[in-house]
C-alpha cells in the first residue's frame, strides 16, 4: 500500500460527507419518523411494525457481510473500488424512498404485504450503497487526524439531513398532503429522495481513492474466524450495535413523545426532533474540538455513562406537557449522546489496522459489513422493541389522549430504556485500547 500521507482538501471533505447525507435521508427517516409513518400514517399495527423491522434484519444478516465481501473482490480501474456504488445505485436508492412512503389504496392485508415488500428493496439498496461508502474512509487518506476531521465533516452533513428531514418533513407533509397526510408523507419524502440522489452524485464526482490496500483473497469462513480473533473490532462491533438499539429507541419515539406525552401538534413534533438533531449537530465540531486535548477513547466512554445518568434525571424531572423542561433536557441529551460519533467511525479503519498489525492478514469489507450489520441489527431490535412496547404500554394509535400508563410508557422510550444502553456502551469501551498514541504504533508496524 502506498506509505505516503496525502491531506484531504475542504472540498473533498465536503463530498466525502455528502454521501453520508444522502445516506441518512434513509437512516434518519428510519430513525426519526417511519415508526411514527407505519402507525399513525400508513395505519399498521405496532407489533406488524415491530415483526416487519425484525425480519429485515435477518435479511441483513446475509446481504451485509455479502456487500463486504463483494466490495473486497471487485474493483474498477477507472473509478476504484467503492466510488461506482455511488454512481450506479444513486437513481435506485432514491426510488426506493418514494415507494417506502407511498400508502397505497389496499385493504389491511394488501398494504401489509406492500409494506413488507417496499422496506425490503429499500434495505436491500441501502446495503448496497452504504457498505461501500463506511468502508470508503480507508482509501480516503491514512491519516488519523484526517481520518477524524472528514468524518466530523460528514457527520455534521449527515446530521443536518437529519434535521432537515425531522424539522422539514411533519410540516411539509401537512402542507402538501392537507388533509390526506398519506399524500403528504408520499411528497415531503420524494422531494428528499430527489436531493439523496444528487448528493450520491456529488460525492461521488469530488472524492477520489488514494490508497490501495492489498486485499488478501480468502474464503468467508478464514475471514469470519479472522475478524473475530480483533478483541478491538469486536469491542466496536458490540458497542455499535448496543448504542443503536438506545439511540434508534429514544429518537423513534420522538415525536410520540410530543404528541402525547407533551400535547403537542405536528409544528412541535418537528420542534422537538429539530431540537435533538440541532443538538447532535453541534457535537461533532464539539468532539473533535475536545478531542485534540483530550483522549478520545475517555470521551467516548465518560458521555456514554453520563447519558445513562441524565436520562434517569429527566424521566423524574419532566412531567405531562412540560415542554418548558422537556426541550432543553432532550437538546442535552442528544449533545451528549453524539460527542462519540466522530470516535467511534474513525476507530473502525483504525480497529481493521490493528487486525492487520496482529494478523498479519487484513479483512476490510468483511469488516465494515459486520459494524454495519451490527448498526441496523440494534435499529431493528430498537423498532421490534418499540412496536411491542408500545402495545404493552396500551398505546392506542390516533387516539385524542392516551392513558397514564400509555404516557408513562413513552416517558420511559425515550428516558431510562435507552439510557440503559448507552451506559452499556460507554461500560464496554473501557476495554478499547486504540488511543492516538497506541495507532502510531500500528501505523509504523504496517508501514503506512
Amino acid at each position: 500500500m502506498k506509505s505516503q500521507t496525502q491531506k484531504l482538501s475542504v472540498l473533498e471533505k465536503i463530498g466525502y460527507g455528502s454521501g453520508d447525507a444522502a445516506v441518512n435521508v434513509v437512516f434518519s427517516s428510519m430513525v426519526l419518523i417511519i415508526s411514527y409513518f407505519y402507525i399513525e400514517v400508513f395505519g399498521l399495527k405496532p407489533t406488524h411494525m415491530g415483526i416487519l423491522f425484525l425480519l429485515v434484519r435477518l435479511i441483513d444478516a446475509v446481504t451485509d457481510p455479502l456487500m463486504g465481501l463483494i466490495t473486497d473482490k471487485y474493483t474498477s480501474k477507472r473509478w476504484g473500488r467503492f466510488r461506482p456504488y455511488f454512481l450506479f445505485l444513486a437513481v435506485p436508492f432514491g426510488i426506493s424512498v418514494f415507494l417506502t412512503f407511498t400508502t397505497p389504496d389496499f385493504d389491511y392485508a394488501g398494504k401489509l404485504i406492500y409494506a413488507y415488500s417496499t422496506y425490503i428493496f429499500m434495505t436491500l439498496v441501502f446495503t448496497s450503497v452504504t457498505i461501500p461508502y463506511i468502508s470508503f474512509i480507508s482509501v480516503l487518506t491514512n491519516d488519523s487526524q484526517d481520518s477524524l476531521s472528514a468524518n466530523g465533516y460528514r457527520l455534521f452533513l449527515a446530521k443536518i439531513a437529519g434535521l432537515a428531514v425531522g424539522s422539514v418533513v411533519p410540516v411539509l407533509s401537512k402542507t402538501l398532503g392537507e388533509n390526506d397526510p398519506a399524500r403528504g408523507y408520499q411528497l415531503a419524502m420524494g422531494i428528499f429522495a430527489f436531493l439523496s440522489i444528487l448528493l450520491f452524485l456529488f460525492c461521488f464526482f469530488t472524492t477520489k481513492e488514494r490508497i490501495e490496500h492489498v486485499i488478501d483473497r480468502k474464503p468467508f469462513v478464514e475471514q469470519l474466524k479472522l475478524l473475530f480473533k480483533n478483541s478491538q473490532w469486536k469491542i466496536l462491533l458490540y458497542v455499535c450495535f448496543v448504542g443503536t438499539v438506545g439511540y434508534v429507541l429514544r429518537n423513534s419515539v420522538a415525536l410520540f413523545y410530543a404528541k402525547y406525552y407533551l400535547g403537542g401538534d405536528e409544528k412541535t413534533g418537528a420542534a422537538f426532533l429539530t431540537t435533538g438533531v440541532i443538538a447532535a449537530i453541534l457535537a461533532m465540531p464539539a468532539s473533535n474540538f475536545i478531542t485534540r486535548y483530550f483522549c478520545k477513547v475517555k470521551l467516548f466512554k465518560w458521555s456514554q455513562i453520563a447519558v445513562g445518568v441524565l436520562s434517569v434525571i429527566m424521566l423524574l424531572l419532566v412531567r405531562p406537557g412540560n415542554m418548558l423542561l422537556a426541550f432543553p433536557f432532550y437538546f442535552v441529551l442528544s449533545f451528549i449522546v453524539d460527542l462519540q460519533a466522530p470516535v467511534f467511525w474513525s476507530a473502525i479503519p483504525e480497529a481493521v489496522d490493528y487486525g492487520h498489525a496482529e494478523t498479519g492478514k487484513r479483512v476490510s469489507g468483511l469488516a465494515y459489513g459486520g459494524i454495519s450489520f451490527a448498526q441496523k441489527a440494534g435499529a431493528g431490535i430498537a423498532g421490534f422493541a418499540l412496536g411491542y412496547l408500545l402495545d404493552i404500554f396500551n398505546y392506542v394509535p390516533k387516539a385524542e389522549v392516551q392513558s397514564n400508563l400509555a404516557l408513562w410508557g413513552l416517558a420511559l422510550l425515550l428516558t431510562v430504556i435507552p439510557g440503559v444502553f448507552h451506559a452499556l456502551m460507554g461500560g464496554m469501551m473501557f476495554r478499547y485500547k486504540i488511543t492516538d498514541k497506541y495507532y502510531q504504533g500500528i501505523k509504523a508496524k504496517l508501514n503506512i
